[in-house]
């Protein structure tokens, strides 16, 4: 196991033993046969990363890393609410709108906020130009943030946003990110080295690529980290394979091309080097 297994393992067993459930409440998620999706939740955990000493990525079970990298390029690069812009079917579910030309789309969210243009003290530009602008020109700045959580645009999204809020820190000559995410799926999305943290960990590294810096730590900062009813068997059969052969060092990841601007990057210019896991969930059930 590596340094990320273990911490997802420490925190499953703490949401299984001491995570409060919401049994007996009413709850807005669904499992697809109609049944309420009820879970166990801990307010408040937080996960550092050390980018700098490998990967982090859980070696438990597989990662579809390609599928999470397409996904933040959707959201970060092409700004786009078209789920006909994005590689995989994960965000079908929620495309309850059209725009314009009448491409189905998720609404005002995610990667429409980020692209939308903002007056703000450097100029009128998008919240992810900003960044690029503010780490080639003021990377010391403490105001390198962003946020998709509108207020105003709330009822025309198909899904709110669970990971939200982003805050970069350049400290000698390495960007440093804090995550800031709502709501969190421990076993499909928000779990130590699962989708959400793999996304932001590669977000770091190109930001970090375009701007001549190297990649500091990762602060995952979760609100509401849960398991679902149904989830719960899943990871346990996960953890009844894993055969603790003792510490393994996180895979690295590698940039295969020179890539001046953030917006060049593609799924293949990426590669995971010893990323190694022969354990697949297979298709799990989502709740919405």
């Amino acid at each position: 196991m590596n340094i990320v297994d273990r911490m997802y393992l420490d925190t499953y067993r703490e949401i299984r033993d001491e995570g409060i459930s919401d049994e007996g409440q009413e709850v807005r998620p669904r499992w697809s046969d109609g049944t309420p999706a009820h879970t166990k939740a801990l307010f408040g955990r937080v996960h550092r990363y050390d980018l700098s000493r490998g990967f982090p990525i859980l070696s438990l079970r597989r990662i579809a890393w390609k599928t999470a990298l397409d996904e933040i390029l959707w959201i970060w690069q092409k700004k786009s609410n078209r789920v006909a812009d994005l590689g995989s079917r994960i965000w079908d579910a929620w495309a309850n709108y059209e725009d314009e030309e009448g491409y189905a789309t998720i609404g005002k969210a995610y990667g429409y906020q980020l692209g939308r243009e903002i007056e703000f003290p450097e100029g009128r530009m998008d919240q992810v130009d900003r960044v690029l602008y503010l780490l080639k020109e003021d990377p010391g700045s403490r105001r390198i943030v962003t946020n998709i959580f509108n207020h105003d645009d709330l009822g025309e999204m198909g899904l709110q946003p669970c990971a939200y809020g982003t805050n970069i820190s350049v400290k000698d000559g390495k960007l440093n990110m804090v995550l800031i995410q709502r709501s969190g799926d421990f076993l499909t999305a928000a779990g130590p080295g699962s989708f959400n943290v793999v996304q932001y960990a590669l977000l770091m590294h190109m930001f970090a690529h375009v701007s001549g810096l190297e990649v500091g730590e990762l602060l995952h900062v979760v609100t509401d980290l849960h398991v679902y009813d149904r989830h719960f068997d899943v990871i346990d059969r996960m953890i009844d394979h894993s055969k603790d052969s003792g510490e393994k060092e996180l895979p690295k990841l590698k940039i295969k091309r020179r890539v001046e601007d953030f917006y060049d990057f593609k799924v293949e210019d990426f590669e995971l080097e010893g990323y190694e896991t022969s354990y697949s969930t297979g298709r799990i059930e989502v709740a919405e």
